[in-house]
């Protein structure tokens, strides 16, 4: 009779830190097939379909673009968080704080640029989508540290509230007198709007800032001060203590600087990719940035790649619910799958499977 026994391991497996991430995409892929044969679809003309056909086409490989942007942005600062195990679940929500208030400040001040002849009121909008993701984040950050309240809860239910205040704005406030009824704003100026970086697609400046992003925020992770004191609170609360690292100031610090960037993200959205304030400005991205930042093993650099593949996924079941008529869903169950396998096959880093006969 062969026994299998699961048994803690003594250190983490560095090996399985690299290969579990490898291991849940194989996983997920083949769940995939058996998925799309269960819908009556070849499984290996769906996948080439979600996986290849994006590479073969400017259009798909600059809407792969459109789509890592944001996510790589709330990853990075994502990153920060987690590695100081404060838990930030309400990116989404920040990211709509961020496109509110970039959306306000190009709407409010059209003539702003127009003074000047330049770019001013882009400057001021991109600032405008950052203060307020900070601002959004400051609310759990400072609930966490006065009332010891979870952050997971606090920072997740905030996203609720988001999402209603900005249907409300763009229901009233911000909404455009001339838009036939339609829940959207005006489009922006000119000058409020992000300059495309291929001139007929819709990629835009934010996957520069993305990647300038990434590269610093390793940057600060590895090299700084700072960097080291988010590992240490991360670590060990005791640690911290006796190292005399300030644990709420670190708690603090690192959710606004990841609201901050996911407010930069929603920025980056309305203001580059979309060009005005819609019903529809995120499909998630908070949500998949969470699954994205896993795979990369809190690293901002991984990063790059793992937001890249999930884009892969956005805009490869775009193509598949045009070629073969399968729901646009099927990237959401995707993500789903494969976070279920990323969770599950963290086991090994920490455990060993002992294969026994007697």
């Amino acid at each position: 009779m062969i026994h299998l026994k699961i048994e803690p391991r003594h250190t983490p497996s560095r090996l399985w830190q690299i290969l579990s991430p490898l291991l849940a995409l194989i996983l997920t892929l083949i769940t995939g097939c058996v998925l799309f044969s269960s819908l009556g679809k070849p499984p290996i003309a769906a996948l080439q379909t979600v996986l290849i056909s994006p590479w073969l086409s400017l259009y798909g490989l600059t809407e792969l673009g459109v789509k890592a942007a944001p996510i790589l942005l709330i990853s990075v600062g994502l990153a920060v968080c987690f590695q100081a195990k404060v838990w930030n679940i309400g990116a989404e929500g920040q990211l709509t704080i961020g496109a509110i208030s970039a959306s306000a400040v190009a709407l409010i001040l059209p003539n702003l640029s127009l003074s000047f002849n330049n770019y001013i009121l882009l400057i001021f909008s991109l600032l405008a989508g950052i203060a307020g993701g900070v601002i959004w984040s400051a609310i759990p950050a400072i609930l966490k540290v006065r009332f010891n309240a979870n952050e997971i809860l606090t920072s997740l239910m905030l996203n609720y509230v988001a999402i209603s205040l900005f249907n409300y704005l763009l229901q009233d406030l911000l909404k455009d007198p001339n838009g036939l009824n339609f829940p959207e704003s005006a489009l922006f100026s000119e000058f409020a709007t992000l300059p495309r970086l291929i001139v007929g697609t819709r990629l835009h400046f934010g996957i520069i800032f993305a990647l300038i992003a990434a590269i610093i925020i390793w940057g600060i992770l590895k090299l700084t001060f700072f960097g080291f004191s988010i590992k240490v609170v991360g670590s060990s609360q005791g640690a911290a203590d006796y190292a005399g690292i300030n644990s709420n100031k670190i708690i603090i610090l690192s959710l606004l600087l990841s609201g901050g960037l996911a407010g930069l993200a929603g920025a980056c959205e309305v203001l580059g990719a979309i060009g005005q304030l819609r019903s529809t400005i995120s499909p998630g991205y908070g949500y998949t940035a969470i699954i994205t930042v896993f795979i990369a093993r809190l690293n901002p650099l991984g990063a790059i790649f793992s937001s890249l593949f999930m884009a892969i996924l956005y805009v490869g079941s775009e193509l598949l619910q045009i070629q073969q008529r399968i729901p646009l869903a099927i990237a959401g169950v995707f993500q789903g799958i494969l976070f279920f396998f990323i969770l599950a096959t963290e086991l090994l880093v920490n455990h060993r499977i002992n294969i026994r006969s007697s």
